[in-house]
């Protein structure tokens, strides 16, 4: 069945501060018609003035298009959308969700149960990497799906990230996903910890930094998060925030609670977290934890 696919309209729902980016490489391939979905009208003020196609509802995004990808802000909003806001009853025979937000790997079992009732399929496709990674269509993208769906959905894939990777049936793209920002998160930890050590002793941070990229301590946090955020004290909002990063470190603490694991160093960055949440840091890059070491 799934052979017969044809992928000629793509619907896109959730147009933040990665998802308008991701949207907007889309709309560059003239292979497919694009059109976008968001509750902020300001939003689809933003794709009228650049002349995109955009949805006037939610039911005509399912009903117009052949694959919908969702790019929302967490699991949350991906459930109330198809269980609450009724997007379910739109999906239609053969049609293919892409949920790129960061979710819980049940909740996408539990979704392609339900779409298999409905003869249509399911991919969970969560991003990894920068801000700019958006823009510039060079993000990482973990897939759950089959194998079928997978070949079907990589060309589309590839027009927003150069690193695809299938890492198995539905559901282990949003586990890889959160195992990753699980280790990220205690990377920046480290690097702030380290930044404030070097400012006690009058050490140069991106000094400090630069010359360990050269040694076993090197990393894509120490390159990114830790050079251009933490030695820059560089903390902007709109980014990843204090608040998007908690809530992708719940569900790493939940998995673990579940199988009744102990997980000392994500326990440490949700009090670290939730501290810079009540000093009134919710909002900015989430490395700006430095500050409140």
């Amino acid at each position: 069945m799934q052979k017969d696919i044809n992928i000629n309209k793509i619907g896109f729902v959730g147009l933040g501060v990665m998802g308008m980016s991701m949207f907007k490489n889309l709309a560059k391939c003239k292979e497919f018609s694009v059109q976008g979905f968001d509750n902020d009208n300001s939003k689809l003020s933003t794709l009228q003035n650049m002349s995109l196609k955009q949805a006037s509802n939610i039911e005509e995004i399912y009903k117009k298009n052949d694959l919908i990808i969702t790019c929302l802000p967490g699991g949350k909003q991906v459930e109330n959308l198809y269980y609450e806001k009724n997007a379910m009853s739109f999906i239609k025979k053969n049609q293919i969700i892409i949920d790129m937000s960061t979710s819980q790997p049940d909740l996408m079992l539990k979704l392609e149960k339900d779409l298999k009732i409905k003869d249509a399929f399911i991919a969970d496709a969560p991003i990894a990497r920068t801000r700019q990674a958006a823009i510039d269509a060079t993000l990482a993208i973990m897939v759950g799906a089959t194998n079928d769906i997978f070949k079907k959905i990589k060309p589309i894939l590839k027009l927003m990230g150069t690193e695809i990777i299938h890492c198995g049936p539905v559901g282990t793209g949003q586990f890889t996903k959160i195992i990753n920002n699980m280790i990220l998160f205690q990377n920046v930890l480290a690097l702030s910890e380290a930044s404030k050590i070097a400012e006690h002793y009058k050490i140069d941070t991106e000094i400090l930094f630069k010359n360990i990229s050269n040694c076993s301590g090197d990393s894509f946090a120490l390159k990114n998060h830790g050079l251009n955020s933490i030695a820059q004290d560089n903390f902007p909002k709109p980014a990843f925030s204090v608040k998007y990063a908690q809530k992708d470190l719940s569900y790493a603490l939940e998995m673990a609670g579940q199988m009744g694991l102990s997980t000392p160093g994500s326990a440490t960055i949700n009090n670290l977290f939730n501290k810079a949440i009540k000093e009134g840091y919710g909002d900015l890059y989430f490395p700006v934890i430095k500050k409140i070491l």
